[in-house]
């Protein structure tokens, strides 16, 4: 698949709490996809409210931002940051239901 030459930024919504010894896998998952857009010349934009995880550690992303996964925060770094796409680290409650829409 083609790069798309009109993305130059990403947010990426991590995954939210996660309890110690549970769910490293979307930690995982999360900073490989860091990594990859990074790579690929992307500017990334991390918003995830575990300071305890991988992937808010200042080498993984441009920039992190440890706030609620909520969709007012979001909404206020999407304002603040203008990235060109999204990417969401899905697979635990406070980020699917943000990316469904159904967050209160």
């Amino acid at each position: 698949m083609p790069k798309h030459q009109d993305i130059h930024s990403v947010l990426l919504i991590g995954a939210g709490p996660i309890v110690i010894g549970q769910a490293c896998e979307f930690d995982y998952s999360g900073v490989q996809a860091c990594k990859a857009l990074r790579e690929e010349g992307c500017r990334v934009i991390l918003v995830n409210s575990n300071p305890a995880t991988i992937m808010t550690d200042a080498q993984t992303a441009d920039a992190t931002y440890i706030e609620p996964v909520e969709w007012q925060t979001v909404a206020r770094i999407i304002e603040m940051e203008r990235p060109d796409a999204y990417f969401a680290d899905d697979g635990w409650p406070d980020c699917s239901e943000l990316c469904a829409g159904s967050a209160p």
